[in-house]
């Protein structure tokens, strides 16, 4: 969750007041007013600060360039919620899914078996759990990708890739990516890291 603001909220504004053993996922669903970007982590709600422009340009890069190379059986979702169990449900930026994971028109989160690749860039107020809870909640449901944005000196993205082990049910880290990306699990994609702030993906002659 973002820092406490600088500035005094209304004395009419009311924070959720959570229940004996905290929220659920589904209370998501049903409690009112919460911010568009609202999760679930151990039965608290944790809600998202603004975003950076470079947070914006990562998730679309890596949206569009994971949706222009996918096979036909597979989606990409954006900022999606993912119940991990009743006290969990964190939404990652750029998720890859089985495309029959249909959703429905009105639902609102996948179950974990439907998402093969989970993808977090990190801000300055998700830095912990960017990097050290999510991660370890996506492994123990047994989503088998994992990819970790950061921003370099320059501006650019770094791409850490992490594969599930099945046997420690943790994540092994199998690469870090500079300039650009080129893995072929969960499937073969290749990402120019370098056209963050291209507006359009390049085209051949």
């Amino acid at each position: 969750m973002s820092a406490a603001p600088e500035f005094e909220l209304d004395e009419r504004y009311n924070y959720p007041v959570p229940p004996p053993g905290g929220w659920t996922a589904d209370d998501l669903d049903r409690l009112p007013n919460l911010p568009r970007r609202t999760e679930l982590i151990d039965g608290s709600l944790v809600f998202m600060s603004p975003q950076t422009e470079f947070h914006m340009r990562a998730m679309r890069l890596l949206e569009n360039a994971l949706l222009d190379q996918a096979p036909d059986d597979l989606d990409v979702f954006r900022e999606f919620g993912i119940k991990i169990d009743r006290r969990n449900r964190p939404e990652p930026d750029v998720l890859v899914v089985r495309a029959g994971a249909d959703t429905g028109p009105k639902r609102t989160c996948l179950r974990p078996e439907d998402v093969l690749l989970a993808i977090e860039v990190v801000s300055e107020d998700s830095e912990e759990r960017d990097r050290e809870a999510k991660p370890r909640k996506y492994a123990a449901a047994g989503i088998r990708h994992f990819w970790r944005v950061e921003q370099n000196e320059e501006g650019l993205p770094v791409v850490y890739v992490f594969e599930l082990d099945p046997a420690t049910s943790a994540y092994a880290p199998t690469g870090i990516f500079h300039d650009e990306l080129e893995v072929k699990l969960p499937f073969l994609v290749r990402i120019d890291l370098t056209a963050i702030n291209r507006r359009r993906p390049a085209r051949d002659d």
